[in-house]
């Protein structure tokens, strides 16, 4: 009798069974596959569901592992074996929930008064971007977020050098300051010519009105600069 190539999750022994092991010794005992089994659930009808979890951290873009799920799009995770458009949504929505806890473990009322509070909110939102997204901030006396919006995505340059849309909405909802954040989807977040050019014209108009820009960061692959820092808003 020919051996079966593949035991189902129900064959596995009780302590390789992503449910039952996280039903005896908790979610931290689970790996990275482990976890995305549960979510996926089922396999096909030669690989268990883990086999194709595994398949999902194999990407091949850029980084592998658990912050892989951060840089598919829909078609991308169809076209791995074993992920169909209901699959491919929940793993999306799983990837977009690690970065609306990681935001909210900060605290939407935590003060936002340094570069490296303000990067630390906004990095796994950000980070992982594949174009360029523009952000404002908008902040009140005591450095505290009234709220963020999002000014463009794609080409950055070209639509935050407009001031009027940024102080009308600074104005509109009674900040006192505002912070300029954007993202470099190379990961590499040193400012371009054109990013200094644009956030120095930006002041001034907010100068003209009694609004300061507090600061323009860059957002980069787990690294940023604050053109604050850098000396480049005096």
């Amino acid at each position: 009798m020919k051996q079966k190539e593949h035991l189902t999750v129900k064959e596995l022994p009780v302590t390789e069974q992503p449910y039952e092991k996280c039903e005896r010794y908790g979610t931290a005992s689970l790996s990275d596959a482990e976890l995305l089994a549960v979510i996926i659930r089922s396999g096909t009808a030669n690989d268990r569901a883990i086999d194709v979890a595994n398949r999902v951290l194999m990407n091949q873009k850029r980084e592998q592992g658990i912050i892989s799920l951060y840089q598919y799009t829909m078609s991308e995770l169809m076209k791995i074996h074993g992920i169909g458009k209901v699959k491919a949504i929940q793993l999306l929505c799983l990837a977009e929930i690690s970065k609306r806890m990681a935001k909210a473990s900060y605290g939407m009322k935590m003060r936002l008064s340094s570069p490296e509070a303000i990067a630390n909110y906004y990095m796994e939102q950000m980070r992982h971007l594949p174009v360029e997204q523009a952000v404002l901030l908008l902040l009140d006396t005591k450095c505290q977020l009234i709220r963020d919006m999002e000014l463009s995505k794609g080409s950055v340059n070209a639509s935050i050098t407009a001031p009027r849309e940024i102080y009308l909405n600074a104005l509109k909802y009674g900040a006192v300051y505002v912070v300029l954040l954007h993202n470099h989807p190379s990961g590499d977040p040193m400012p371009s010519k054109e990013d200094i050019i644009t956030t120095k014209r930006i002041r001034e108009a907010g100068l003209l009105i009694g609004i300061q820009l507090m600061d323009h960061i860059i957002i980069g692959d787990n690294m940023y600069i604050s053109l604050k820092e850098q000396g480049l808003l005096n």
